[in-house]
């Protein structure tokens, strides 16, 4: 099957409706209860038996505001500005009760859908929680990421070939912030959830990251951690690898989230490589293994005494 393309879309066309604030970065938005999506998405209907009816025709697809899913919105009352960008896609991601008849009772309350973006350090921190029983998004934390040992020319030059041509370069240097400040902001987001306290430590309560391969917690988090000169938190020490409990559901192999899409017939959203609109891609790919009766367990799992030892659960896995 053909993926749909990138939108033509640009966020440069409509700079003058583009919200920006200067408020300070450390300040956290309030947990939110909806679920978001990205800015340039092509709107491609998921198959019927997955999602519940199709959204009324008045409801025209509309690109994310990309400030708003960091909190950083100003212009929630500009009624130009609601009617060009969209704040409130959750239908995209609602499941049909029907599907219900084959969901298994996890071990987990919540996943927490994880895919990073940056090659040379984090550029992009996407996180969508979904709710283990329901299969419904509870909430996102997301946040652009700014390198801390690059020159200013140098991340120009970077976020122009990574973010440019996705036309969303200029949100990215009005909101970036340190990764210390975006794992200081994520830990209160965990917290106001009840998924991790800072004063107990430790894994998560109930919940667990699901990625699409082991990169993003076995190699990009803790290279970060080093260059940013801090401590891997210890929330990061296991992840579930959601192309490993695919080989083993369906008795197949996928090396990436396109081929799983591609064999589960559910259509791209968005942009592949714009981190947000993966982490929902993946989100999406996870609920229908959810729906087809898959039951999610660790798959990897670092040593307490020594951290850059990761061992893998599952026999048959994607190396």
């Amino acid at each position: 099957m053909a993926f749909s393309r990138v939108s033509p879309f640009r966020y440069g066309s409509l700079s003058s409706l583009i919200p920006y604030v200067s408020s300070p970065s450390s300040l956290s938005p309030p947990v939110r209860t909806f679920s978001l999506f990205a800015s340039i998405s092509t709107p491609q209907p998921s198959p019927p038996s997955l999602l519940t009816a199709s959204p009324k025709a008045s409801d025209r697809w509309r690109p994310m505001c990309l400030y708003y899913t960091q909190g950083k919105c100003t212009k929630m009352d500009d009624p130009t500005h609601l009617e060009t960008f969209n704040h409130n896609c959750s239908r995209e991601l609602q499941v049909n009760a029907a599907n219900f008849q084959h969901l298994q009772s996890q071990h987990l309350d919540f996943f927490l859908v994880l895919d990073l973006e940056g090659k040379i350090e984090i550029l992009e921190f996407p996180v969508l929680m979904i709710n283990a029983k329901t299969m419904d998004v509870v909430d996102l934390f997301h946040r652009f990421v700014r390198p801390s040992e690059m020159s200013e020319q140098r991340i120009n030059e970077y976020i122009e070939g990574k973010y440019g041509k996705l036309g969303v370069d200029r949100v990215w240097h009005d909101t970036a912030i340190p990764f210390k400040e975006v794992i200081q902001q994520f830990e209160a987001w965990l917290t106001q959830h009840h998924l991790w306290t800072k004063e107990m430590g430790g894994r998560l309560d109930q919940a667990a990251f699901v990625t699409c391969g082991n990169w993003d917690l076995k190699t990009k988090v803790p290279q970060q951690c080093k260059v940013s000169k801090m401590k891997l938190p210890s929330y990061f020490m296991e992840w579930i690898n959601l192309k490993d409990v695919y080989l083993n559901f369906y008795k197949r192999r996928a090396t990436g989230m396109m081929t799983m899409m591609k064999e589960l017939q559910i259509p791209l959203l968005g942009s592949h490589h714009l981190g947000i609109d993966d982490t929902k891609n993946i989100a999406r790919v996870l609920q229908r293994m959810l729906a087809d009766g898959a039951l999610l367990q660790i798959t990897a799992r670092r040593n307490a005494d020594s951290p850059e030892n990761v061992e893998f659960l599952f026999k048959n896995r994607i190396r």
